[in-house]
């Protein structure tokens, strides 16, 4: 199989950006938190989160009461679809909550130019994230430069201050593979590595894929879990081995945990 080479490309050498390349807040510095020196409480573990809705049958008053509850809840962003956008900066940024959307989703058998285009135009409508899905089939087949280019075109797409994840679909590959998909990721100049879109079949995220992909990226780039995250133990879990981000739909079931309430699990779409 062949290995990821360096980008062809300069314009994608100069957008990587290595630390202190993302600010502290958007690299979730409450870690160590998580991790032993001090207990994470609800207010802390929301600014790791994207409240997400991704559901096809998602309507306008839906991303509304989203927005809402994002607020209410103190989480670092909400995530929609991109037909979703724009969203009134004075009901979403004024109020301290940036927008995430996703591109070339959820099955990433999208051409490039096409995703391109898509995450130019979300940009365009004011997404401050984009969350691209890679093509899981050229990483199956180890075509990594394929992967690599198609995350370069989406980051020529998206300017350096606005933030790229790339979904990799952990839970359908090798540990191997989750290896190589995260290095073509960081090589065309991505912000964060993500594990999963939460719609395949295989799975979602887990804590195994996500220490792989911490351990590769090496503090680099930001790591995303995503899909199957539903209750506190698993979003704490997911911190602990080296989730800087997590895209959750049912956040405040996941928050409610720190008031030992016997909530209800997270959304069944996907996050």
């Amino acid at each position: 199989m062949e290995r990821v080479r360096a980008p062809r490309r300069a314009s994608c050498a100069r957008r990587r950006r290595h630390p202190p390349r993302l600010p502290a807040d958007r690299r979730s510095a409450a870690v160590s938190d998580a991790t032993g020196t001090q207990p994470l409480d609800a207010a802390g573990l929301a600014r790791f989160v994207d409240h997400t809705l991704l559901k096809p049958e998602a309507t306008p008053a839906d991303v509304a009461a989203l927005v809402e509850e994002g607020v209410r809840l103190g989480v670092y962003s909400v995530c929609v679809s991109p037909s979703m956008l724009p969203l009134d900066p004075a009901t979403t940024r004024e109020r301290g909550l940036l927008v995430a959307t996703v591109c070339g989703f959820p099955s990433g058998k999208h051409h490039s130019d096409v995703k391109a285009f898509e995450a130019a135009r979300s940009v365009r409508d004011g997404a401050d994230e984009v969350d691209m899905v890679i093509d899981v089939g050229a990483a199956k087949a180890g075509a990594w430069d394929a992967v690599r280019d198609d995350v370069a075109a989406v980051r020529a797409a998206v300017p350096a201050d606005r933030v790229l994840k790339v979904i990799i679909e952990s839970a359908a590959l090798t540990d191997h593979e989750i290896v190589e998909a995260c290095r073509a990721s960081e090589a065309a100049g991505a912000d964060f590595v993500k594990t999963s879109t939460g719609f395949h079949p295989a799975g979602g995220a887990s804590t195994h894929a996500v220490s792989i992909m911490a351990e590769t990226v090496g503090g680099r780039l930001g790591v995303k879990a995503s899909g199957g995250v539903r209750t506190l133990a698993d979003a704490l879990a997911m911190i602990e081995h080296g989730a800087t981000r997590l895209g959750l739909s049912g956040t405040a079931a996941v928050l409610a945990g720190f008031d030992g309430a016997d909530a209800p699990s997270a959304g069944d779409a996907g996050y």
